[in-house]
């Protein structure tokens, strides 16, 4: 995969003169028309060897273009507070919003193949991470992103020969570390694992681009003409073909699914809730104190139908936690931020560290509910997010998080009943809306995608609790008692 990279590539230093001029003027032009069009970002990955030109190719695309709209982050060991979250939730903060150029020096492809290469996780686990990266990279993409991969590449010798200048160099001497002469002291496996990275990654939507690093010209004009041309057929054109979702099974033919078979009729009243109540709070709050709780995190998801009793249930909950250790977020329609960008970013952005929680009181089954039955997304976008959705949540497990996912469900005939009541209590009509009338006329599409959102996002590591909820009190009692037992298991 590297032979076309290690043959010498060069270029004159008049002909680079002659050239960057006409590129720097058209990399400006197709900027600024991706800053006024605003309809997709650029993310541009720099990876490869150490030495073969990567911070030098950053510095020249900030200086190339206007720096003002272009979002540079490079990415070393982990934080604290980022070792505390899932892996890819730092990358998710560098996201660059519609319109603006990303360029994402080290990326998520860093640590896989560090790992691998020195041998600290083995050949299954790292296809497995590649595996991620893929469904990763094809979700920006299926949201709009131009993704442009550029790996810098020099042979074992070209490399040593590199560092070695570098070094000598009082300027350039600060560039060269102890880890870079210890990688290249495992440059054989490097490359080996390198290749298998970039063979399993290198796809329709994302492909490598590698470039010789040795020749300074040859590099920067290699690496400024990808770009520009990435850029410019994306202004010009449509964004790339991705393969489309499964499509979803024919709803079944006696219209009985697993929200018209739930048991509505269960209850409890008086002593036996206050009671049953008391006793889970008082165990969830010893849980939530746990010293292994040190090393996990608790993603808590609230979805019903509306007047469903989720606000009340959420009370319940955290009455029985210290205030410093959870944060809620309400979910409604999403701000002009965060429109531009991917549907997950805004609920990335609040994934908790170690040792707290978070409770989304709706989440981001919008995209699976309200935005595939008003009509918000297209089919392909909703179809597809299924996949996306357990993708999110198994990277949020493998990061240690424990993830609590909760439907309250009510009949027809009880919503009916609790708008009514809001309707004329004057304390509680801000909770009923025009938009909560109509939601209810369509109330058989939000059935069945609710339906087959259960159906294809309930999993091992992130299954749905279903609680029939008619009866409120029997509903936050059931809803404490599967939170408690969920814990429980996961510490």
């Amino acid at each position: 995969m590297f032979e076309s990279a290690e043959i010498g590539h060069k270029l004159k230093k008049s002909e680079f003169q002659r050239e960057e001029p006409k590129l720097r003027r058209a990399l400006l032009d197709a900027q600024y028309a991706l800053l006024q069009k605003g309809k997709f970002p650029v993310i541009i990955l720099v990876n490869g060897v150490d030495g073969a030109g990567k911070g030098e190719t950053v510095n020249l695309f900030n200086e190339w273009m206007d720096p003002r709209h272009i979002h540079t982050h490079a990415f070393g060991a982990s934080t604290d507070a980022e070792r505390a979250r899932p892996e890819m939730w730092r990358f998710w903060q560098a996201l660059p919003p519609k319109g603006r150029v990303g360029i994402l020096f080290g990326s998520w492809y860093t640590d896989p193949i560090l790992q691998r290469v020195m041998e600290k996780e083995g050949r299954a686990e790292f296809e497995q991470r590649l595996a991620r990266i893929r469904d990763h990279e094809r979700m920006l993409v299926s949201e709009g992103a131009l993704i442009l991969k550029l790996w810098f590449h020099l042979s074992k010798d070209a490399q040593k020969a590199r560092l070695k200048a570098l070094s000598e160099k009082k300027k350039t001497a600060w560039r060269v570390t102890k880890d870079d002469w210890k990688h290249f002291k495992h440059y054989d496996q490097f490359v080996r694992v390198c290749e298998l990275a970039l063979r399993e990654t290198s796809t329709g939507e994302a492909p490598w681009n590698i470039i010789e690093g040795s020749n300074h010209e040859y590099r920067s004009l290699t690496a400024g003409g990808l770009l520009l041309d990435a850029m410019q057929r994306r202004l010009k054109g449509p964004a790339p073909l991705v393969t489309p979702a499964e499509p979803l099974p024919q709803p079944s033919i006696d219209r009985v699914n697993i929200l018209n078979t739930a048991d509505y009729t269960r209850a409890l009243k008086g002593e036996d809730y206050d009671r049953k109540l008391e006793k889970l709070q008082g165990e969830l709050n010893l849980l939530t104190r746990d010293r292994k709780m040190r090393g996990r995190s608790i993603v808590m998801v609230f979805e019903g139908m509306d007047a469903a009793g989720k606000g009340s249930t959420i009370r319940r909950i955290t009455r029985a936690m210290d205030a410093r250790f959870y944060h809620i977020v309400p979910i409604a329609a999403p701000t002009d931020e965060e429109r531009a960008q991917p549907y997950l970013w805004r609920f990335w952005r609040h994934m908790p560290p170690h040792g707290s929680a978070v409770i989304f009181d709706r989440s981001w089954y919008g995209r699976v509910l309200v935005e595939r039955v008003e009509k918000f997304c297209s089919e392909d976008d909703w179809l597809r997010a299924y996949h996306e959705i357990n993708e999110f949540e198994e990277q949020l497990t493998v990061g240690g998080a424990i993830v609590a996912k909760f439907w309250l469900a009510i009949s027809q005939a009880e919503q009916l009943k609790r708008f009514k009541e809001r309707a004329k209590t004057p304390h509680k009509q801000f909770k009923i809306t025009d938009e909560d009338w109509r939601n209810r006329k369509k109330w058989p599409a939000y059935e069945s995608a609710v339906a087959d959102m259960i159906d294809r996002t309930s999993t091992d590591i992130a299954p749905w609790h279903l609680i029939a909820s008619n009866d409120k009190p029997w509903a936050r009692v059931e809803t404490l008692k599967r939170l408690v037992e969920t814990i429980e298991r996961a510490l």
